[in-house]
């Protein structure tokens, strides 16, 4: 190798450790806590799998399940109960991916001449009460068809704000309870 390859290498390697070794922030990585962890090896598989965050190989060759356990949006609490939430109203976009429900016009039997429409925007997909942008719109007509519409906030936004968090809560203690496993010390799993 020659010199020049070699003072290469070496100075990458010194920029490469005193980049890493001036990092901050590196204690807010995610399970990077000691205090919330367990020291002990055996604790930590045992809280894991009973928060649902391990896998167990048992699982996987249990006869009965074929194919994949396909979730996808009915994993989401907060999809889920903002959809639970507006399924009087008909729906005229819903996209899991961008993250947005828009309904279509609705007035009740009592006023034809008014009408609501509704759009939630999912900024985040914890259970929280900045998760969620809900913008109501009214629509008012006269018998001549000229129709005003008029986004409004009030009451009817923070209602449904409520009734969305309030079910994605449930929802989401439902998922923690169903994925709670007690674990037994991998006494099942091993043979003697």
């Amino acid at each position: 190798m020659s010199k020049f390859f070699k003072f290469r290498v070496v100075n990458f390697l010194l920029i490469s450790l005193f980049a890493l070794a001036s990092c901050k922030g590196l204690e807010n990585l995610p399970g990077g806590d000691a205090r919330e962890n367990p020291p002990d090896p055996k604790a930590r598989v045992k809280k894991n799998l009973e928060e649902g965050r391990g896998f167990r190989l048992d699982d996987a060759f249990k006869g009965g399940k074929k194919g994949g356990d396909f979730m996808f949006a009915s994993a989401n609490e907060l999809w889920r109960a903002s959809l639970d939430t507006l399924d009087f109203m008909p729906l005229s976009s819903v996209n899991y991916s961008g993250g947005i429900i828009i309904t279509d016009w609705y007035s009740d039997g009592d006023s034809l001449d008014e009408s609501v429409k509704i759009s939630i925007r999912f900024l985040t997909n914890e259970v929280r009460a900045d998760a969620l942008d809900i913008k109501v719109f009214y629509k008012k007509c006269n018998q001549v068809a000229s129709c005003k519409i008029s986004q409004k906030t009030g009451s009817l936004s923070a209602e449904l704000k409520k009734q969305i968090l309030s079910k994605a809560t449930i929802y989401k203690k439902q998922n923690k309870d169903k994925n709670f496993k007690p674990y037994d010390g991998g006494t099942t799993t091993r043979k003697k």
